[in-house]
């Protein structure tokens, strides 16, 4: 185990991370917030300090990085880059607790988007700032720009790559993955640009244009009012829906696009499911919500807003739906788990390992209906391995596993009263597990997670590490055989 270069890089995120808290900074000392000001000084200033004597202290001897190496180095990095990013919260006091904060922070960089404040309209525009600009941060990972812009290595770039990423398989787009992360990063800012633009044209103020484009870009969804969004109008809603659709998907696509290969994007296999799963999803809620609404216009929007923000693991909201029907509400919960594409800011279970699942189970059944015939799964157009066929499956089972233990845990607060303990807890550890954020009853759109205990958010802030970096990462850092020289 290479615990210089794993150090180092946390060092050199500790560094960059105090150098991005200069735009909530200026935020605050433009709105004249000179107590968040102040937080973000010192905040920023432990983080750099840190960080550089991290960078001094643990100079690697070879700059060679081993995939096990990688998975730790991506996760020690993001729970360096949250244990700091929490300070501003609680120096200049808009949060009082730092397992509140934590939560908070942990929420905003894995683009969960679960809150535990109860007045967000209170808090201060330089927070505010933090909190959205946290979800633009950590959408693509933000170790993965930092050693593309950083490493010298192909190697470590690669596994960095392969262990930031989400989705059962990580292309790169041209031959060298540093070229591949700076292509992908300026896609992401470009996109998130035209979001800008695209608010500030139906009369959002550059703040509020700024938040919600990151929100979108990170699909994180933090909102600036108790309502959610509901008090924008219509233009600002299609706009973020599209927007959130347009960023769950996978970001090679639009690479093939900006070279020429339109049909490439449109044959993709996973795009059309992802597509077709939406559709599916927006003409059930429809028709299951149209009494409430009476207009076919509303209906809709709030149709495609919702199913777009949980699909794509935002957690926007125009709309409490806690009161929609029962069939709607199981629409949305099960979108949770699916998730977007893979190669896309959006958690869940990623659309491409859904159609894999569902390829091998297929397979499976034609070798018993007849053993001698060779059966391949494919997936856009290649072949799969049976190494990756069966890391799938193996990921799809942890995946289960762990979801289950989480819901489990939840279950042992006593905070939850009886009567809503089961649809409280379960959504709250979908949501938190496949980074969406509001889930049903106490922590459905309105609400928020102020209800758990410090316990409970420590778990639930640990299963949106888990579902932020697919598992893998934070489970083998937790590990203590990784830590063992061999």
């Amino acid at each position: 185990m290479n615990y210089r270069m794993i150090f180092n890089t946390a060092g050199k995120v500790l560094r960059v991370e105090a150098l991005l808290m200069a735009l909530p900074l200026v935020v605050s000392l433009i709105y004249g917030e000179w107590q968040t000001a102040y937080g973000f000084i010192i905040a920023a200033l432990a983080a750099f300090v840190v960080g550089y004597i991290l960078v001094y202290l643990c100079k690697p001897k070879n700059q060679f990085m081993y995939a096990k190496e990688g998975l730790v180095t991506v996760a020690i990095a993001w729970i360096v880059v949250s244990v700091f990013g929490a300070l501003p919260f609680t120096i200049s006091g808009e949060i009082s607790s730092y397992i509140d904060a934590l939560f908070e922070t942990v929420s905003g960089f894995t683009t969960t988007g679960a809150s535990i404040l109860t007045d967000v309209e209170s808090m201060s525009h330089g927070c505010l700032m933090w909190r959205s600009f946290a979800h633009w941060i950590g959408g693509m990972g933000v170790l993965v720009f930092i050693l593309a812009i950083t490493s010298k290595s192909p190697d470590r770039s690669m596994h960095i790559l392969r262990a930031e990423m989400p989705g059962p398989i990580i292309d790169k787009v041209v031959p060298r993955a540093k070229d591949t992360t700076l292509i992908l990063y300026i896609i992401y800012s470009v996109m998130t640009a035209i979001m800008v633009i695209l608010l500030l044209c139906g009369g959002m103020d550059l703040f509020e244009s700024l938040v919600h484009a990151f929100g979108t870009a990170g699909t994180g969804g933090f909102s600036i009012k108790a309502d959610g969004l509901a008090g924008y109008s219509a233009y600002h809603q299609w706009v973020i829906a599209i927007g959130m659709l347009c960023f769950g998907v996978n970001f090679n696509l639009y690479y093939l696009i900006i070279i020429g290969k339109v049909a490439g994007f449109f044959k993709s296999r996973e795009l059309l499911v992802y597509v077709g799963i939406v559709f599916s999803a927006v003409v059930i809620i429809c028709f299951n919500i149209y009494d409430i609404y009476g207009s076919f216009a509303e209906t809709l929007r709030h149709s495609v807003f919702q199913t777009s923000s949980i699909i794509t693991t935002s957690g926007f909201s125009t709309v409490d739906f806690n009161n929609w029907p029962t069939l709607s509400k199981i629409v949305l919960v099960t979108l949770m788990f699916i998730g977007g594409c893979a190669g896309s800011t959006a958690g869940g279970l990623k659309v491409s390992r859904l159609i894999i699942v569902v390829k091998k189970i297929g397979n499976d059944l034609k070798k018993v209906l007849h053993p001698r015939t060779a059966n391949i799964v494919k997936f856009e157009g290649k072949r799969l391995d049976d190494a990756t066929l069966n890391g799938v499956s193996s990921y799809t089972l942890v995946y289960i596993v762990l979801f289950f233990a989480i819901f489990f845990l939840l279950s042992f607060d006593t905070g939850i009263p009886t009567n809503v303990a089961m649809e409280t807890n379960f959504t709250a550890a979908a949501a938190c597990f496949n980074n969406v954020g509001p889930g049903l009853s106490l922590v459905g759109p309105m609400g928020s997670y102020a209800c758990y205990s410090p316990i409970s958010k420590i778990i639930l802030t640990i299963a949106m590490l888990l579902g932020r970096l697919e598992i893998y990462p934070l489970l083998l850092t937790l590990t203590p055989t990784t830590w063992i020289k061999k």
